[in-house]
């Protein structure tokens, strides 16, 4: 295998990769053993046919296809390692050239890491963060347990309200017609959630067990499915059952349910002592985050589409995964929601691109102050992680490999690129608003 490095506009590169003919009359062969046992010509038994006398039949480019996702599957990776450049987006690939007898060339269109020219990233200015905790803030986390911990109970007695679960069967009609994806049995919905189209959750409230009715509802004009779009819809819903929770009371014996306090009172403290140590983390990362997009915001590069794409792309396949634990997958959700693979990655790109800013600033400013990540350091994490597993630190160290321990380094370089610029940071009070002024003022004046 040889691989050319073509360097193209705007922190894009071709890769021209060559295998050998004999690498490819090898794929060639692999494609004609796993495919031979299907195919069938009179006068032959299925899987005695010869290959030759396949190719004759049905051309020469039979095999083709399947050798070529071999070789390039097998020979990309290693062509990525020979090239040098650093890539940081799928492949565009293409074709330049298969044929029996002669070399398989192919060629991938990659992005490739943007240079970064950092702004000033030391002694920046954020804003001070206030982290006292309210009782209010304390009884609504009180309220928050008790949700927690409430029964569902099976009501019987009364219609679905706000607030409640109605577990449905639905069909969905255009048109008189069903169309597909818009069924379901026994769905949990949780009435107020929102997680259905247009007033679908709002013509459930009212209904009881048992009940049968049409819901009418209109999909969005820009509906991913185009033959659905801006159309009416009618359901046909049924409610087995309707589910309410039931809350338990706030007192001494809750506190020794859900703690390991006897008290009510010493519950509330601990939680106090939590929420003062949440909004302390939580006013760290936000100052982190104002300090690093005002030094992104000085700083110069050129994202290349297809980084961008890549990025848009993993952080749908993350949502994806997030839906379906709940037993959602993405066709039901785009079909409730209204959504396109499209519009979601218009979506997120916004965030995909401060993510990608994010990432390329810190990981230069660990370059440019010679951060260096070392094998003690790595063995420190992992103690760290295994005591949060429950496990012992070797045995998580046998399972992990090069890849494991160098996505540990970078996150631990940019945990120290993150340190150096929030060690020199200089608060400032939030700049009070024209209204927060004029009572002040009002406030002198008596």
């Amino acid at each position: 295998m040889s691989v050319q490095v073509e360097k193209l506009e705007k922190n894009m590169a071709k890769l021209t990769i060559e295998v050998s003919a004999e690498e490819l009359e090898k794929a060639l062969e692999a494609a004609y053993q796993k495919e031979k046992n299907k195919i069938s010509i009179p006068g032959f038994r299925k899987g005695k046919v010869p290959r030759a006398m396949v190719e004759k039949m049905y051309g020469a480019g039979i095999f083709y296809e399947d050798a070529a996702n071999t070789l390039m599957q097998q020979n990309y990776p290693a062509a990525v390692d020979e090239s040098g450049v650093d890539i940081v987006s799928r492949p565009t690939v293409d074709i330049v050239q298969i044929e029996k007898g002669k070399p398989f060339i192919f060629t991938a269109e990659v992005a490739v890491r943007p240079e970064v020219t950092l702004g000033k990233y030391t002694g920046v200015t954020v804003t001070k963060i206030d982290t006292t905790v309210t009782d209010a803030e304390v009884d609504e986390a009180l309220e928050q347990e008790r949700n927690k911990n409430a029964r569902d109970i099976s009501v019987t007695d009364r219609a679905v309200c706000d607030g409640d679960t109605a577990v449905i069967d639905f069909e969905g009609f255009v048109d008189g017609v069903a169309f597909e994806g818009g069924k379901g049995e026994n769905h949990p919905l949780v009435i107020g959630s929102h997680s259905f189209i247009d007033t679908f959750e709002d013509q459930i409230i009212g209904k009881n067990v048992g009940d049968e009715f049409d819901v009418n509802v209109t999909f969005p004009e820009q509906y991913q499915a185009a033959d659905l779009a801006g159309k009416p819809a009618v359901f046909k819903v049924k409610v087995n059952e309707i589910k309410s929770k039931e809350l338990p009371e706030l007192n001494d014996e809750f506190a020794q349910d859900v703690s390991e306090f006897d008290t009510l009172a010493e519950y509330k403290e601990d939680l106090k002592k939590n929420l003062e140590k949440k909004k302390e983390d939580e006013a760290k990362r936000t100052k982190e985050d104002e300090a690093i997009a005002k030094i992104v915001e000085k700083s110069k590069m050129e994202i290349p589409d297809a980084m961008i794409d890549t990025q848009c792309e993993n952080m749908i396949d993350e949502f994806a995964q997030r839906i379906a634990q709940s037993g959602l997958s993405m066709e039901q959700y785009m079909q409730f929601s209204g959504m396109t693979i499209d519009s979601l990655k218009e979506q997120v790109r916004p965030e995909a691109i401060t993510r990608i800013q994010t990432s390329l600033v810190l990981e230069q400013i660990a370059k440019e102050e010679n951060i260096e990540i070392s094998d003690e350091d790595i063995d420190a994490e992992i103690e760290k992680m295994a005591a949060s597993y429950g496990m012992e630190a070797d045995k998580l160290k046998e399972y992990m490999g090069d890849a494991e321990k160098n996505s540990m380094k970078r996150e631990l370089s940019i945990t120290k690129a993150i340190d150096i610029i929030m060690s020199s940071t200089k608060e400032r009070a939030k700049a009070k608003s024209k209204k927060e002024k004029d009572a002040d003022a009002e406030e002198t004046e008596e």
